[in-house]
């Protein structure tokens, strides 16, 4: 890699130990990748939980502080495994709370804002065209690269610390205009009513391109999306194929045009979604044993609009017995929330609101799955349907009310896939 003076300095321990370890090992990186170069962020976003990082990340992060590591650029972090209000009730390890704790602590010695968030650019930072920022979670960044056209690859825990210690990342992936341009050319001919569908078009493109360097071109959609709905859309395709990053002419900032998304050049494939395709995804779940034990809001995070959208739907109406509905948020919206009506509405209904962390990371979440009786795992979130399978749940996506009339009813109901 060629580096500038300065990161020579840096290399050399001219700004200290902590920036010639961490810029070392960025250079590792860099190698690896075909990196020909550096270029500086502006912000770090990384996933710091006891329950993804085990006592291996947390002596990482340990020896980090001993060698005085400190943020350079602003950096916050991914939601934790556990909200320690409800750690008890949910049956989570006061050992693993402890140290969780002690993560927290090491972070924030480092100077990182401990956000405990996944929606950080709805909630503290919206980065602009062109920006580099270093990002880890995968929701995070393919919103970055796609809606605000910032630039960032999935990066690793280590990684994102490094760059919020030397201020640069190395310059390969996403961060190069050769890998932005659209290769798959999606005609969206459905009507995408609920935030579920949005997650449906992301599984059925991410199934059939599972490759990070895929960048889906979305057109012919019959209105604007919302926030909320890119949200669900680009998680999805994260989820399912690893995707970094996605187009949609008209609405995002490097597809003005079909052809300026494509940067000119003919795409690598086409494909048609319509409503009888939603359809073929929602028929596709098992109803396993037809339990109705568990209804999750979560993955990702809520905004304050969907925490105000859930309460209208449960307003009035009670969580079936037997029973559990969990929404997860950030602390900062479950505070607008809490202002605004709209928790009380939901903890009269029955739903227990989760802070600073996303479901399907919960600690001990196998046992607890187990202790709870949860068999089935009802979502409109395509993104957690597909990664909580890891903890042998049978999963179903659900569009948003069908979720709500299965939690007040107790029943999975054949005919509530539409």
């Amino acid at each position: 890699m060629i580096l500038t003076e300065e990161e020579q300095d840096m290399l050399a321990g001219r700004h200290g130990a902590a920036r010639r370890e961490a810029i070392s090992y960025q250079i590792a990186v860099g190698d690896f990748w075909g990196a020909e170069r550096f270029v500086p962020i502006t912000n770090a976003h990384l996933m710091g939980d006891i329950e993804v990082m085990g006592d291996a990340g947390l002596g990482f992060l340990e020896r980090a502080c001993e060698k005085q590591y400190a943020c350079s650029v602003p950096t916050t972090t991914n939601p934790r495994c556990i909200d320690f209000a409800h750690a008890q009730s949910l049956g989570q390890d006061e050992v693993e709370a402890g140290k969780e704790r002690r993560v927290i602590r090491l972070l924030r010695d480092m100077n990182i804002a401990t956000t405990d968030t996944c929606i950080n650019y709805q909630t503290v930072y919206q980065p602009h065209v062109g920006e580099h920022v270093a990002w880890g979670d995968t929701g995070t960044v393919i919103y970055a690269n796609s809606v605000f056209g910032a630039r960032s690859n999935f990066e690793g825990g280590p990684a994102v610390l490094a760059a919020s210690v030397t201020g640069r990342t190395p310059a390969y992936g996403f961060h190069l205009d050769r890998h932005r341009r659209g290769t798959v050319a999606v005609r969206v001919d459905a009507a995408l009513d609920d935030l579920a569908d949005w997650g449906a078009v992301g599984k059925i493109v991410g199934e059939a391109y599972q490759n990070y360097f895929a960048v889906p071109v979305f057109h012919g959609l019959r209105r604007a999306p919302q926030a909320d709905e890119l949200k669900h859309l680009g998680c999805s395709l994260a989820s399912y194929g690893s995707m970094a990053m996605f187009h949609m002419v008209g609405v995002t900032p490097e597809a003005p045009t079909l052809e300026a998304a494509f940067g000119g050049e003919p795409p690598q494939a086409e494909m048609v979604i319509t409503d009888a395709d939603l359809q073929r995804v929602y028929a596709g779940y098992s109803r396993g044993d037809g339990s109705a034990t568990l209804v999750v809001f979560s993955g990702p995070q809520l905004s304050l609009f969907e925490m105000k959208d859930l309460a209208q739907r449960f307003d009035g109406r009670r969580v079936a017995r037997g029973t559990d509905v969990y929404v997860t948020t950030a602390a900062s919206v479950k505070a607008s929330a809490e202002r605004l009506g709209y928790l009380k509405v939901l903890e009269e209904a029955g739903v227990t609101v989760l802070e600073g962390v996303c479901f399907y990371i919960l600690q001990n979440l196998t046992q607890m799955r187990l202790a709870h009786g949860w068999t089935n795992m009802v979502s409109n979130s395509a993104k957690i349907v597909n990664i909580i399978g890891a903890h042998r749940s049978n999963t179903l996506l659900r569009r948003t009310q069908d979720c709500v009339e299965i939690a007040v009813s107790g029943r999975l109901e054949p005919g509530s896939a539409r």
